[in-house]
């Protein structure tokens, strides 16, 4: 069990996108005094990073909450809670059914399958509590993910944990367990990444994208997605782009349950065959020195240094403020 000590709020660089995808009981699109503990409404691409906010609107009666227990299903892999300022967070983990494919051609046979934060809500007040996943293309469209939760009070319980059999209406359930609705990319998506293709020997770069930002911010994050065809490694060292200084290669990690940015200073390896993902929350690009803020529909020229491949022009599409995805579909951490 891993225990993560209570943190104050820190303003800075956030690990992951602003961006609010809800995990709700199927079904359940509004947030009433009465509602059972949540995710909202929408569905989650396989095949990509997923960021889940259960949402707990209320006590147990009027009792106060003082700790919110989720299992993770099988099938939701690299599960990566985030620190709640005034909560302790813990955590369990344990061996996974089968061996996933993940990102950046690795393996997962392990992981977080229970996560506790203990605290206090009271029954005045409604709160988020959030954590990234993986979804892996190995899942079922269409099919939904259980999340049973256990909801503790200073006074008693409530255990929203019940799973609809087949068939079964989940709106009849006393207590439903949250769930999340699967769905595969659609053909259009798919098409929309393929528009932003970029071949460079035996390169491919897809997808490239960023965010819009605040009036103020310095710096912009940048992701797309990098296949080598080839039979030699090649590696991505940096940049240059319109409108700034440089672009650098960054990866996000968690060490001892601490969330860490730390620049590839040596680059990021393109090995042979290999598809690497820079995305929200791991691999990225720093786009540096901004002069002006980025706006939504822009395009940002850029240019990629590569070891053996040079020099590759890009455009980097610009989408909302804390989008979790390029604009055409794909996925986040």
């Amino acid at each position: 069990m891993t225990i993560y000590a209570r943190m104050p709020f820190v303003k800075g660089h956030a690990m992951i996108n602003r961006s609010l995808l809800f995990i709700a009981a199927l079904g359940t699109a509004a947030v009433p005094a009465s509602a059972h503990v949540f995710v909202q409404s929408g569905a989650a691409t396989i095949g990509g990073s997923y960021r889940a906010v259960l949402a707990v609107p209320h006590g147990c009666g009027a009792s106060p909450t003082t700790k919110i227990t989720v299992q993770i299903p099988e099938g939701m892999i690299a599960v990566k809670p985030m620190p709640k300022p005034g909560w302790l967070i813990e955590t369990k983990t344990g061996p996974y059914a089968q061996s996933y494919d993940f990102m950046h051609g690795m393996k997962a046979s392990e992981g977080i399958k229970q996560i506790s934060w203990t605290g206090k809500l009271d029954n005045n007040f409604y709160d988020e509590f959030v954590f990234s996943a993986y979804l892996p293309a190995s899942l079922k469209a269409d099919a939904p993910l259980y999340l049973p939760t256990l909801q503790t009070c200073e006074n008693g319980s409530e255990d929203w944990a019940q799973i609809p059999a087949t068939g079964e209406d989940p709106h009849s359930l006393k207590s439903p367990a949250p769930a999340l609705r699967l769905a595969a990319a659609s053909p259009k998506d798919a098409m929309a990444q393929m528009a932003g293709m970029v071949h460079a020997g035996d390169l491919m770069i897809s997808a490239p994208w960023t965010r819009a930002t605040p009036p103020a911010a310095k710096v912009a994050g940048g992701y797309l997605t990098i296949t080598n065809n080839g039979k030699t490694s090649d590696k991505l060292i940096g940049g240059s782009f319109a409108g700034g200084s440089r672009i650098e290669v960054h990866e996000m990690s968690v060490t001892d349950g601490v969330m860490k940015m730390r620049p590839l200073n040596d680059g990021l390896e393109i090995k042979p065959g290999a598809t690497v993902k820079l995305e929200p929350g791991g691999y990225h690009l720093m786009l540096m020195d901004l002069k002006k803020p980025f706006t939504k529909g822009d395009k940002v020229k850029a240019q990629l240094q590569f070891e053996k491949a040079g020099t590759v022009d890009i455009e980097l599409d610009v989408n909302a403020v804390g989008a979790s995805a390029p604009a055409g579909g794909g996925h986040a951490h």
